[in-house]
């Protein structure tokens, strides 16, 4: 209920500010798991792929943004898991096999998983290497992988922080990716390599973004 009304109340203001362009939304099947893998520019991604896709998606989001005291704590805990974010300790040293393990929950049960390959927003808004955790996630699940990009979002909050500005965005879908070939190989690191370069390439095809072939982190903590 708390998903219905926020999407209710938010979609209609943000349909009415930013008017999202959404192409290829057909791509998306109506019913069981998909993942959803696309490019990771700003904090507000997310929110804007849980308006535009009729069904709901599902994130992993690190528990500090629910484990808030008092009433902004609580109201941040609503909003957050209300838009489909599944809280995980992801900076424990366990913190990759939670995530890997709630995303193969969450497919499991048929839903969508929203996830961005690179692990981390964009340091310059370019498309950087992505982590296998995707790849190991559809050969576990056997669950069609949807790229996607986001377009725009940049503009509307440059540098992931600040109050939102007005600026057109557009959610562009591609052509589901079907990985079903490689059955059983999700142990095989060239394999999971493979994988996760496929969905990149077409999420650089989609967003038109530069390409670099170095972790985000990597470039992030060199910046």
């Amino acid at each position: 209920m708390s998903r219905i009304v926020l999407k209710a109340i938010l979609g209609f203001v943000m349909r009415v500010l930013y008017r999202p362009k959404v192409e290829g939304m057909e791509r998306i099947p109506a019913t069981g798991p998909v993942i959803l893998a696309g490019n990771h520019v700003t904090f507000i991604d997310s929110l804007f792929l849980s308006l535009v896709v009729k069904r709901p998606v599902y994130f992993i989001g690190k528990d500090e943004y629910v484990t808030g005291t008092g009433i902004k704590g609580r109201l941040m805990a609503w909003f957050f898991t209300s838009a489909g974010m599944i809280p995980v300790d992801r900076d424990g040293g366990h913190g990759g096999v939670a995530a890997l393990m709630t995303g193969r929950r969450i497919l499991e049960q048929g839903k969508a998983f929203g996830i961005y390959p690179e692990g981390t927003r964009s340091p310059d808004g370019r498309l950087y290497r992505g982590r296998t955790g995707i790849a190991r996630l559809a050969l576990m699940t056997g669950a069609p992988v949807v790229p996607f990009a986001m377009i725009g979002t940049d503009k509307v909050q440059p540098g992931g922080k600040g109050r939102p500005r007005i600026a057109p965005v557009t959610v562009r879908f591609g052509e589901a990716l079907d990985f079903s070939r490689y059955d059983g190989m999700d142990r095989d690191r060239y394999v999971l390599r493979a994988v996760t370069d496929e969905v990149m390439s077409e999420v650089m095809d989609l967003s038109g973004q530069e390409y670099v072939d170095m972790y985000a982190t990597k470039a992030r903590a060199a910046a």
